[in-house]
C-alpha cells in the first residue's frame, strides 16, 4: 500500500502522514512548501524509509504524475485555507483549490487510483442559522475560500459520476491542535497571550464554530480509507460548538491571562454566523471523537507553551508580520467593542 498525500507539510496533513508512517505505510508527500508548509512538522519521521517528500505544485501535471506513480491511494489536503487571506487575494485560492484539485483528479484517473479522498470544509454549506448541515444540503459558500472549496467538491463529484473515479469527499469543522500555523484563531490567540499581546476578535465575538481535535480528524480519514464508500460525502465534526468569545475567554482563563487581551475589531466581509455538522453517516462506520474537548484544548495550550522554538520563528518572520499588519494593523489601533 502506497499513499500520495498532498499538503503533508501542513497542519492536518502532517498529522495524517505521521499516522501512516507509524503503521509502516509508504507515503509520498507532495507539498510546495508555501508559507504554511513547514518541514519541521515532520522532522521526527523525515528519515523513515517509508517517507518521501516531493517539493512541487499540485497544478503542475508533470510533478503530480511523478509523485502519483505507483501510488494506490490519494488523500488530498493541499489547499489555500485561510478565509482572511482569501478576502485579500481570491486568485491564489482559485488556482490552488480548483485548478490544483482538477490536476490531481485527472492524473488519478489515468493512474487508476483505488481511492481518492478529497478533504473539504463545513464552510461550503454557508452560514447555518439553526439545525445541522447534512451531506445532501445545497452549497452556499460566502467567502472566496469556501467558494473555491465548493468548486473543488463539485469537480470531485463530477469525476466520480462521469469517469467512475472512486472519490470520497470529507467536510470537517474547525480543527485545532499542535503544529497549526499561528495565523489561525486558536494558535494566534494562544501565542499572542503567551507574549501578552492583544488578539483581534471580529465583530461581537458571537459567531459559533464547532471544534475538532486534529487527532480525531486523522482517525476519521484513516477509517474512510478502509470503510468509506466511493461517491459519498462524509461530515466530520467535533465535540464542542461554542461562540468565539466564550471559547477565547475560556482559553485566556486557562492560561491565567486577562480577558482584556481580546480586542474587538470591525467584522470581516462575508463572515458566516454559525456552522454545525450532522455526522451520523460517518458515525455509522464506527467513528466518533475520542478526545475530550477540554483535554485536547489543555494539551494544545501546553504544546504551544512548550514549543516556542516552533512558532516564534514563524511569527517573527517578515512574511508573517507583513500579513498580520496588513490584515489587522490599522484596526488594532482602536477597540471597536
Amino acid at each position: 500500500m502506497k499513499v500520495l498525500v498532498t499538503g503533508g507539510l501542513g497542519f492536518i496533513g502532517s498529522h495524517f502522514v505521521r499516522s501512516l508512517i507509524q503503521k509502516n505505510i509508504a507515503v509520498v508527500n507532495l507539498d510546495k512548501q508555501t508559507y504554511s508548509g513547514n518541514p519541521e512538522n515532520l522532522k521526527d519521521i523525515e528519515t523513515s524509509p517509508y517517507y518521501t517528500w516531493i517539493k512541487g505544485d499540485i497544478v503542475d501535471f508533470h510533478v503530480v504524475s511523478t509523485a502519483m506513480k505507483d501510488c494506490d491511494y490519494v488523500v488530498h489536503f493541499a489547499a489555500e485555507t485561510h478565509v482572511d487571506r482569501s478576502v485579500l487575494d481570491p486568485e491564489a485560492f482559485l488556482k490552488t483549490n480548483v485548478t490544483g484539485t482538477y490536476t490531481l483528479l485527472k492524473t488519478a484517473l489515468s493512474n487508476k487510483i483505488k481511492l481518492f479522498i478529497h478533504i473539504s470544509t463545513d464552510e461550503v454549506y454557508g452560514s447555518v442559522e439553526e439545525g445541522e448541515s447534512v451531506e445532501t444540503d445545497s452549497l452556499e459558500p460566502n467567502s472566496p475560500y469556501s467558494a473555491s472549496k465548493a468548486s473543488s467538491d463539485l469537480f470531485a463529484r463530477s469525476y466520480f459520476v462521469t469517469y467512475n473515479l472512486p472519490v470520497i469527499t470529507t467536510r470537517c469543522s474547525n480543527n485545532f491542535g499542535p503544529y497549526q500555523f499561528p495565523e489561525k484563531a486558536l494558535p494566534l490567540l494562544i501565542t499572542n497571550a503567551l507574549e501578552d499581546k492583544p488578539f483581534p476578535l471580529y465583530g461581537t465575538g458571537t459567531n459559533v464554530r464547532d471544534w475538532l481535535y486534529v487527532v480525531d480528524h486523522v482517525r476519521a480519514i484513516n477509517l474512510l480509507l478502509e470503510k468509506g464508500v466511493p461517491g459519498e460525502i462524509y461530515n466530520i465534526g467535533g465535540t464542542c460548538s461554542i461562540e468565539n468569545k466564550t471559547l477565547f475567554e475560556e482559553i485566556l482563563t486557562i492560561m491565567g491571562k486577562p480577558k482584556e487581551l481580546l480586542h474587538y475589531i470591525e467584522d470581516r466581509p462575508g463572515h458566516d454566523k454559525r456552522y454545525a455538522l450532522n455526522c451520523k453517516k460517518i458515525q455509522k462506520l464506527g467513528w466518533k471523537p475520542e478526545t475530550s474537548f477540554q483535554g485536547a484544548l489543555k494539551d494544545t495550550i501546553s504544546w504551544y507553551t512548550e514549543r516556542r522554538d516552533w512558532w516564534h520563528p514563524i511569527k517573527t518572520g517578515k512574511s508573517f508580520e507583513e500579513y498580520y499588519n496588513r490584515q489587522y494593523g490599522q484596526r488594532m489601533r482602536g477597540n471597536y467593542r
